[in-house]
């Protein structure tokens, strides 16, 4: 399955609703159970949550009477459900980010290609021994998310900015101590996750020997879809990036020197991961501009494509200018 969020316009102002990504089709998860005499379980965006947070939040027999239910109304055909619409053409609604506010986001670093070509780049001198024991991370700004086809801000302090080409994987179930023997439970699926960086700014930062700090919180891109495991297969599909419809990065996933598996038994060994939380890959080989010394410009158009998740696509914007989202999500709170 393919879950995704989307804008369905209403008298005065769009709602923002958990849908089912199908062939050509977007399915109203929550209307689609009602059709069938269920209780909703999405619940309303009105009140500052996301649906799709909500449905993960309920549990695995939430997620089966939701697939049971958007499977039965696409094979039945049932478009409506007096004034509530159950199907919409995929092109006549917009995505936003599957999870406006993730509960969380931690991105690791776990791709041996993607550090070895940094320092032939001259980003790092050297990779460090603790690397290939720790899979360390940082925590993202989950108040700064981004979806298909908004504007990422560029940021006044930054002449450096760059994309990253990563995947994320979301967790599904609750847990605490998970080994890694048992962990691919805990995971929902998988989405796109670009990572903007001021690398400018970067380089500054963590010369101190902290940080990543503002050089990233402002902006993390998402989406178009959370895909379930039995349709992803992270370690083979073809990931590419486009810059202007230039091909930029392609290639796969590949080595990872911590699976995301192993990512979790360390994560969880004395905290709690909950539905919602992203654990993002770090960038894959050769995913990003700065280890190819190449660099986006203002106005540029950048295209993340995962193969069995799709296209996430983003404009960025003026430096200074701040965001244009296509959805003002804080205005749906």
């Amino acid at each position: 399955m393919k879950f995704v969020t989307f804008a369905a316009n209403r008298p005065g102002r769009p709602v923002l609703r958990a849908g089912v990504l199908g062939d050509g089709v977007v399915v109203d998860i929550d209307h689609a159970i009602a059709a069938r005499g269920g209780e909703p379980l999405a619940g309303s965006s009105a009140d500052g949550g996301s649906q799709l947070l909500t449905l993960i939040r309920a549990g695995d027999r939430a997620m089966e009477i939701a697939r049971a239910a958007t499977e039965h109304a696409v094979a039945a055909g049932d478009e409506h459900q007096g004034d509530d619409v159950i199907i919409h053409p995929a092109g006549e609604v917009q995505l936003v980010s599957p999870l406006p506010r993730p509960n969380s986001l931690r991105d690791y670093l776990v791709v041996e290609e993607h550090l070895r070509n940094c320092v032939t780049a001259g980003l790092i001198d050297s990779i460090a021994d603790e690397w290939y024991h720790i899979p360390a991370h940082y925590k993202g700004n989950v108040d700064e998310i981004y979806g298909p086809d908004d504007t990422v801000p560029w940021p006044a302090y930054t002449d450096k900015l760059d994309y990253e080409l990563e995947i994320c994987a979301v967790i599904g179930t609750p847990g605490r101590r998970i080994s890694a023997e048992d962990a691919g439970r805990h995971i929902l699926g998988y989405t796109l996750y670009n990572d903007w960086s001021a690398r400018d700014l970067q380089a500054r930062e963590m010369s101190i020997g902290t940080g990543p700090g503002i050089c990233k919180d402002f902006g993390s891109s998402i989406g178009p879809c959370i895909v379930t495991p039995d349709e992803f297969d992270r370690d083979t599909a073809h990931l590419e990036a486009r810059i202007d419809g230039e091909v930029w990065s392609s290639g796969v996933l590949g080595a990872m020197h911590f699976s995301f598996e192993e990512i979790i038994e360390w994560t969880s060994q004395e905290e709690t991961l909950r539905p919602g939380d992203l654990l993002g890959s770090g960038t894959v080989g050769r995913g990003c501009g700065a280890e190819m010394d190449r660099w986006i410009t203002e106005g540029c158009v950048v295209e993340l494509e995962a193969e069995g998740i799709g296209v996430l696509r983003n404009r960025v914007g003026r430096k200074g200018a701040g965001p244009t989202r296509v959805i003002d999500v804080e205005a749906l709170r």
